[in-house]
């Protein structure tokens, strides 16, 4: 990394000599000092730009030693594309093909807004002009869903809520999975959109949305169920991105109200959850852990043998007066990053039981890397626990395979993902019906539908 920094500080450097030397000329010239012009610095050139960036990727990145050394990274249309470009030379031992899904760059204005919590819902599709604040997954062929809705976004404003079926969007009703190009670009990729939705009671409504910024918010639903004389809790958190004074607020909050209600168990709802940042992560791991764990390893980052100064440990430091010996996590495809961070992270500690489908499959993470005006993100570190377990490129497998139950609403305890959790708590089993799977043609629309959505662990320390 030394050899990056002095390089990019020459580069620096020679640029600031240029704007020193027209100004020391004017001054010569006999300019008074008052009117001498400010000289912007030259321009730095896109090809300019792509080589910082893979001079960077190659110390940094987790699998530096395997770009080639004729890797043109010039030929790239602009850093975000160089830095997937570079994604298939992640062979890890054990797979079969290229790890690397998420290497990426991101202008730095659009990152902020991001990070900091102004319109996550998926990253880089419509710019600076927001979105709906709505993503949708097909419960079945021809019937797709609306699987969330962001509550201070153009959607949740207008009303719409998680489980309402669309019927038509711009007066086309060919809803199905071979048109999910289609549906991508008019409800993710669109400025405008009219959406004939059909809500649970039957009834049909057309609602008219314009894309436009919002605040995100991460805590969607914290209640408490008391079933069969058991207080379960029940928490929907959606991102570990966004303000973070706010988020440890609501951390503070929903965990007290737990506490001051006495649950015997927890179901925390991830299933959306593509994770954000490794400090919020183990703020919440450190609520959820047993007290006995406080002082004792969370985790371990990674980096590649040019980087090991870099390493890191975190160990738990438990918040909170909660204490329990399992918990419960409602998890999918699109369960990421952070999240699984944090499943992996308390699994040494307390009997963690998993619901759903199996998680996206993200074991590594980055930080962002300035590079003119924008942050390069290739991945720089990989995570363990106190057992030494990561890797688990092909995600995390679940205790109970059972269907999302995209036609309820959050909190309904009729939910079959939800419902699940409930009844092996009270019951000591998960469903009576067969493990879900979900039909070969649904997965792949869910899939295309799930592309753009934000999988993220990122450490705030700035990599370079």
């Amino acid at each position: 990394m030394d050899s990056i920094r002095k390089g990019l500080f020459l580069f620096i450097a020679a640029v600031g000599m240029f704007s020193c030397k027209k100004n020391q000329n004017d001054l010569l010239a006999g300019a008074p000092t008052s009117s001498v012009p400010t000289v912007p610095a030259p321009p730095v050139s896109s090809d300019v730009l792509k080589d910082s960036a893979l001079l960077i990727a190659n110390d940094i990145y987790l699998w530096n030693k395997q770009i080639p050394s004729d890797f043109n990274v010039r030929s790239f249309a602009d850093l975000n594309k160089a830095m997937e470009g570079i994604r298939p030379y992640s062979i890890e031992a054990g797979f079969p093909k290229a790890v690397d899904r998420w290497s990426f760059a991101m202008k730095k204005t659009e990152w902020d807004e991001i990070s900091g919590g102004v319109g996550v819902t998926f990253s880089g599709t419509n710019g600076e002009a927001g979105d709906f604040g709505m993503t949708v997954f097909f419960r079945a062929e021809g019937d797709l869903r609306v699987r969330l809705v962001e509550p201070n976004s153009p959607s949740g404003k207008s009303g719409i809520r998680r489980g309402w079926r669309i019927m038509e969007i711009n007066g086309n009703n060919n809803i199905n999975t071979t048109n999910a190009d289609f549906i991508i670009n008019n409800i993710y990729s669109s400025n405008n959109a009219s959406i004939l939705f059909k809500k649970p009671d039957g009834s049909l409504t057309t609602i008219s949305l314009a894309v436009a910024k919002y605040d995100d918010k991460q805590v969607y639903l914290d209640t408490v169920y008391n079933i069969n004389n058991q207080k379960i809790g029940y928490l929907v958190f959606n991102s570990f991105l966004g303000n973070t004074a706010e988020i440890q607020s609501e951390f503070t909050r929903v965990f007290n109200k737990f506490s001051s209600q006495g649950i015997t168990e927890l179901i925390v709802d991830l299933r959306y959850n593509g994770g954000g940042y490794v400090d919020l992560q183990s703020r919440l791991a450190n609520y959820l852990v047993k007290p006995s764990a406080s002082g004792q390893l969370m985790m371990k980052q990674v980096y590649n043998d040019q980087n090991t100064r870099n390493n890191k440990v975190t160990n738990f430091q438990k918040l909170g007066n909660i204490n329990l010996a399992d918990i419960y996590f409602i998890v999918g495809r699109s369960t990421a990053s952070a999240s699984e961070l944090l499943i992996n992270n308390l699994k040494p500690y307390m009997d963690v039981k998993l619901v759903g489908s199996t998680t996206h499959g993200k074991p590594v993470g980055y930080s962002p890397i300035p590079v003119g005006d924008w942050y390069i993100f290739p991945v720089s570190f990989r995570t363990t626990n106190k057992n030494n377990e990561g890797n688990y490129f092909n995600g995390l497998s679940v205790n109970a395979q059972v269907a999302d139950g995209l036609d309820k609403d959050w909190g309904d305890i009729t939910e079959t993902s939800l419902s699940s959790a409930i009844r092996n708590i009270t019951t000591g089993s998960y469903s009576k019906e067969a493990p879900y799977i979900e039909p070969t043609q649904i997965a792949e629309g869910n899939r295309k539908l799930d592309e753009s959505m934000l999988k993220i662990t990122v450490d705030r320390k700035d990599g370079f």
